[in-house]
């Protein structure tokens, strides 16, 4: 007897609501938290930065909220921390909505369909890029990879890369991209600001320009119920700088949207996430500096009683345009780890 593939076997428990008998068996006392990235359309006419960044289109995010409001309740970042600190209980079935970095269609897609459910949710910025044409590293990175000629190209640390299409390009670019992360931040940028001439590709000074938020969309999105937090100020991984770098990019973060929003900012987003990109000096700095809750892009969704004993490493689902419906409903209920999925 063939097995089923894990897509086919997700679509069967989804077909056959499933899933959400586990969500009502299992959910009820776990915080369920979303990791958004951006709300674009990477395959539109034109579309030129990092497409795997992109965690769903207007229409799939639209259809995920729809999904959400039959089945938790969304809470905000201050319910949380509010909640952390013993001042009141969460609700039943609660879900978080974050998005890290602070890209302008978080403002344009996102806030709509957010304002429409009337749901709170928490973008961590990370401020060096707000109200800014800087592009983030694998942006730029995608811009020259989708722009050169070449079919070639010889790039430390991780040597000769060879496409023949666009699918075999990004493969061999997200896979360059992996092995710069294992870097210092230093290495990292060196490489990075070494790529266009590698790729013979030219890059206009306002080649990003409207790709982040500004800081009155940043207002915007306060004055509407979306939170802000910290996501460092250039966005290095944290332990692949010095602490007292570390430090100052924690800081620097929080006191730059403070200074921006007036709004007191307790809450942190780990740079990639994983258990390698954290610490516990990096966590005794964040508590230093004010943070209440940081969260990782470990798998949730997470007991209530871990998130309360571990306020600073929270599980997040990673969410990309890849998946569909059914599978975003997996996630949520923490099917695919269970099953022994690739997130």
């Amino acid at each position: 007897m063939n097995r089923l593939k894990p897509s086919h076997l997700i679509n069967l428990f989804f077909r056959l609501r499933l899933l959400d008998a586990l969500h009502r068996a299992v959910n009820r006392n776990r915080l369920t938290v979303l990791a958004y990235h951006r709300i674009d359309d990477p395959h539109a006419p034109g579309f030129d930065t990092f497409a795997p960044n992109v965690s769903a289109t207007p229409a799939q995010f639209t259809a995920q909220m729809a999904h959400l409001s039959r089945r938790y309740t969304v809470v905000s970042i201050d319910d949380v921390t509010a909640w952390l600190r013993g001042e009141h209980s969460l609700p039943p079935y609660p879900a978080l909505i974050t998005f890290d970095d602070g890209y302008a269609d978080n403002f344009r897609h996102a806030l709509p369909v957010l304002k429409k459910f009337g749901f709170p949710a928490v973008v961590f910025l990370a401020t060096d890029y707000i109200g800014r044409s800087e592009p983030f590293f694998w942006d730029l990175a995608a811009y020259c990879f989708t722009r050169t000629e070449k079919t070639s190209v010889t790039l430390p640390p991780a040597g000769e890369l060879h496409w023949g299409d666009a699918d075999s390009r990004t493969v061999a670019m997200v896979g360059w991209l992996e092995r710069l992360k294992t870097l210092s931040d230093a290495e990292k940028w060196a490489h990075i600001h070494a790529l266009p001439d590698l790729l013979e590709v030219s890059v206009p000074a306002d080649a990003f320009a409207g790709l982040t938020m500004t800081w009155d969309e940043v207002r915007t999105m306060l004055a509407h119920g979306v939170a802000m937090g910290a996501h460092t100020m250039s966005h290095p991984v944290l332990t692949r700088v010095s602490p007292a770098q570390a430090r100052a990019e924690i800081s620097g973060s929080k006191a730059c949207i403070e200074a921006e929003t007036g709004v007191p900012v307790t809450a942190f987003a780990y740079h990639n996430g994983h258990p390698a990109d954290f610490n516990a000096e990096i966590q005794r700095h964040l508590k230093e500096t004010g943070i209440e809750a940081a969260f990782t892009l470990l798998p949730g969704p997470i007991p209530l009683a871990e998130v309360r004993r571990a306020p600073l490493t929270i599980g997040r689902m990673f969410l990309s345009h890849k998946d569909p419906l059914p599978r975003f409903a997996a996630k949520l209920v923490g099917l695919p780890r269970m099953l022994g999925f690739p997130r």
